[in-house]
């Protein structure tokens, strides 16, 4: 039972009497208070994540839609034609090659390797499904910690099952969620997907492109999906983007192939500076 006694006036009753910081009605629907919720969402994440020592990770991004092995046999059953099971064996084997980099980067990226109690290269991805749930599957697998910045949605995403659960996050803004996830990241390997990983993707590329962030090892997983849906080659004939700009990132068709990109790419030797304090 509790302690407190309850309200047993009008004036106790009202909603104006409760103190602010109880008030969530106050604190989420006003829009004079937009700052305080964004700040209030920086500082959230930013606080349990530095309590955890994480100081840099690696970004996996792909589409949610990916199945994996063990939804697989449902869908193989309703495949109305050959050509269709070869796509659902195609998207189960990039969920696999996910799990795979998740597991290699956590064994060998400095996760496990706390210096000075700061963690390097935990993955980290949107937190939800398909691939993401597989890039977390395989560091979880691994035995180490790894991030899910979820975002709410007016159709409910409930995080997967393999982030840490007091490293799984959720945004309201997906602005302060983009912050989240780019401010950390010593790298980004983004698998085939739709708009989100469009978005990521780009955002990543337009911040190192500018020098708004540091150079970063940037992978995108299955050549042959990024060349037919991208004409990189098209931008530069635009003269949209430069030719230099197309040495920002690099293609790889194993988990082992974008270990080695990241590798060569200086993934261990870009460390972002201590945070304060």
């Amino acid at each position: 039972m509790s302690d407190a006694t309850p309200p047993s006036t009008p004036q106790e009753r009202s909603s104006s009497y409760t103190l602010p910081v109880l008030d969530t009605d106050f604190l989420s629907k006003r829009d004079e208070l937009r700052d305080l919720r964004f700040a209030i969402e920086y500082a959230k994440a930013e606080f349990l994540l530095r309590d955890w020592g994480v100081r840099s990770t690696v970004v996996v991004f792909g589409s949610a839609r990916t199945p994996s092995p063990e939804q697989a046999p449902a869908l193989r059953q309703t495949a109305k034609s050959d050509a269709e099971r070869q796509r659902i064996d195609l998207r189960v084997a990039r969920y696999q090659a996910a799990r795979e980099l998740g597991r290699i980067v956590s064994e060998r990226g400095g996760a496990f390797a706390p210096h000075n109690r700061w963690r390097d290269n935990v993955i980290a991805t949107g937190g939800g499904p398909g691939i993401m749930e597989a890039a977390n599957r395989g560091a979880h697998e691994a035995g180490a910690p790894t991030i899910g910045f979820n975002i709410s949605l007016p159709h409910e995403q409930h995080p997967n099952p393999y982030t840490t659960p007091e490293l799984t996050f959720q945004f309201h803004y997906f602005g302060m969620r983009k912050m989240h996830l780019a401010m950390r990241a010593n790298a980004l390997v983004a698998f085939p997907g739709g708009f989100g990983t469009f978005d990521e993707l780009f955002e990543i590329l337009t911040l190192v492109q500018t020098r708004k962030a540091p150079a970063v090892p940037i992978v995108l997983f299955d050549a042959d999906y990024w060349k037919r849906v991208v004409n990189f080659d098209a931008l530069v004939e635009a003269e949209t983007i430069s030719r230099d700009d197309l040495a920002l990132f690099e293609f790889a068709n194993t988990a082992e192939e974008a270990w080695t990109v990241l590798s060569k790419r200086g993934l261990t030797a870009h460390v972002p500076p201590l945070p304060e304090g």
